[in-house]
């Protein structure tokens, strides 16, 4: 299997390059093409993928390359792993949004759009040379946030595609550690929006494990997902995370102006990541590595390709469309739910009924994002003031006018259309 990595200078690459030589037997790869238009990073981390691989003995080639065509042609899948304008992008979106009340997060809120105009347009250039110079049955893997909405924009430009997070499969390594079994054992509930999912079951060997984790060990649940453990009682499921800018928006926006930003925290780890793959003595996966965040990106990654090759009833949670899976949505929406890769394509299991307010804030995050990705695709102030005053953390009009302003001024060099 050839495998293409767009966006493979990342300092991340060499999780991914640890996954592929701890999983050899899961996913055979013959070749790995890191692509990326940063020369320097470029040339380290293919160095270090390199060694590594040859450490563990795994027999794949490492081929770095700035030419895009090169990189992706005759390839069985196509990763995407981009941040359009790096960390200094992602440190603007971080803090910006703060000047209106907002907080600053570069897949939520006003950064997320941001991020979406930034991004959509170079994605959709770099999958139609997948198009042409791919295999035909070629996938695209989207790891590039906002995961939903970039998702959308390759379904609809007719590409096969499907986007992935690793927020799931944290969640089921988390849960397999609690019950001391193995992670295979453990199936999720999951559901909802990339960045916006709850989790409504935990089932272990055909048991819901979740009430009784509710009721023993909800001081636990509520410290992994940083929110009140009354609020996760209530709701009787287990938010992701991220859920945390919505259920406790006052609370980290206050918490952000006293803290400095993740992207001033991860350009740190960069550099010093960066050093050590210019070391030619390292060849092991770095500890700081952890603190880049994405933990177990590989292993889902392996674990979607693997399907992806092999077929198999195991579901894995993956974004794709909704096709009534949640019937309050367009069938053309972006879900992330579980869903099995049968007859060459991804199909969603069932999902039950969703209660009033986690359906509501659903479909009040998804008619934003369709607003998100119509800027993204056709540019304009209305357009991005629209979608900016749809999102449920902003509404207010005066405020959508204010973050669109700030929004266009930071990301001019970026928009085409500005």
């Amino acid at each position: 299997m050839k495998l293409a990595i767009v966006g493979g200078g990342s300092t991340y690459t060499p999780e991914l390059i640890d996954g592929f030589a701890r999983l050899r037997d899961t996913l055979p790869l013959e070749e790995i093409r890191l692509v990326d238009t940063d020369e320097h990073r470029l040339s380290l981390v293919a160095g270090m993928s390199r060694r590594m691989l040859r450490h563990a003995g795994h027999p794949a080639a490492v081929i770095g390359t700035t030419d895009l065509v090169a990189g992706v042609a005759d390839a069985d899948a196509v990763l995407i792993q981009l941040r359009v304008g790096g960390q200094d992008a992602r440190h603007a979106d971080e803090t910006w949004p703060h000047e209106a009340g907002c907080i600053g997060q570069e897949t939520t809120g006003p950064g997320g759009l941001a991020k979406a105009l930034r991004t959509v347009p170079v994605v959709l250039r770099i999958a139609e040379v997948v198009r042409a110079h791919a295999k035909p049955d070629a996938w695209i893997v989207d790891f590039t946030n906002p995961v939903g909405i970039v998702t959308r924009a390759l379904l609809e430009a007719g590409h096969r595609a499907v986007g992935l997070c690793n927020v799931a499969i944290g969640f089921q390594r988390r849960f397999a550690a609690m019950f001391d079994v193995d992670h295979v054992r453990v199936r999720l509930g999951h559901v909802g929006l990339n960045h916006l999912t709850w989790e409504r079951s935990v089932v272990v060997d055909g048991e819901d494990r979740l009430p009784g984790l509710l009721q023993h060990r909800l001081g636990d649940l509520a410290e992994e997902v940083h929110l009140a453990p009354a609020l996760i009682s209530q709701l009787g499921v287990v938010p992701s995370y991220y859920l945390r800018y919505f259920y406790a928006h006052d609370e980290v926006l206050r918490e952000q102006l006293r803290e400095p930003t993740r992207a001033e925290a991860v350009r740190a780890i960069e550099r010093e990541l960066l050093e050590l793959y210019a070391d030619d003595a390292q060849h092991e996966k770095p500890s700081a590595l952890e603190g880049r965040g994405g933990a177990f990106y590989s292993e889902a990654a392996i674990e979607l390709l693997a399907a992806m090759r092999d077929g198999g009833s195991r579901s894995r949670v993956v974004n794709l469309r909704n096709d009534g899976v949640l019937p309050f949505l367009p069938d053309d929406h972006v879900i992330e739910v579980p869903a099995v890769f049968r007859d060459g394509g991804f199909v969603a299991e069932p999902v039950a009924p969703l209660p009033d307010d986690i359906r509501g804030l659903v479909s009040g995050v998804a008619g934003y994002e369709r607003l998100a990705l119509d800027a993204a695709l056709h540019g304009g102030r209305e357009r991005v003031l629209r979608a900016m005053r749809a999102h449920p953390l902003v509404l207010q009009h005066d405020r959508a006018e204010q973050l669109t302003d700030l929004l266009l001024a930071e990301n001019a060099r970026f928009l085409e259309w500005a």
